[in-house]
């Protein structure tokens, strides 16, 4: 299993803009990723202009999928504008998990 975490903050006045924009990727994700496991989206409790995906893959080709699909691309579209500066990303190995989704 490959995950991503992302760590994305906006600029004031952006939350709502970005949490839509997010909750579209996961609609998509929904509809259009059998082999995305896992996709969760975060808002910080005590900053509301810091969101954190945290991303399941099966594989690296459904995360190669994931990356460049039309939602994404659509995403990054919509979000640019808004990021307040760099999007940290860390992708890894899944060593353990417990869900109970």
């Amino acid at each position: 299993m490959l995950t991503i975490t992302a760590i994305i903050r906006v600029k004031q006045g952006c939350e709502a803009a970005m949490l839509e924009a997010l909750l579209d990727v996961v609609s998509s994700v929904r509809a259009n990723e059998p082999a995305t496991i896992g996709y969760h989206v975060s808002q910080d409790a005590t900053d509301p202009c810091v969101f954190t995906t945290y991303e399941r893959y099966l594989d690296r080709p459904a995360m190669d999928r994931h990356n460049n699909s039309d939602a994404v691309v659509r995403f990054f579209g919509i979000a640019k504008p808004m990021i307040d500066g760099d999007v940290t990303l860390v992708t890894g190995t899944e060593r353990s998990a417990k869900s109970s989704d």
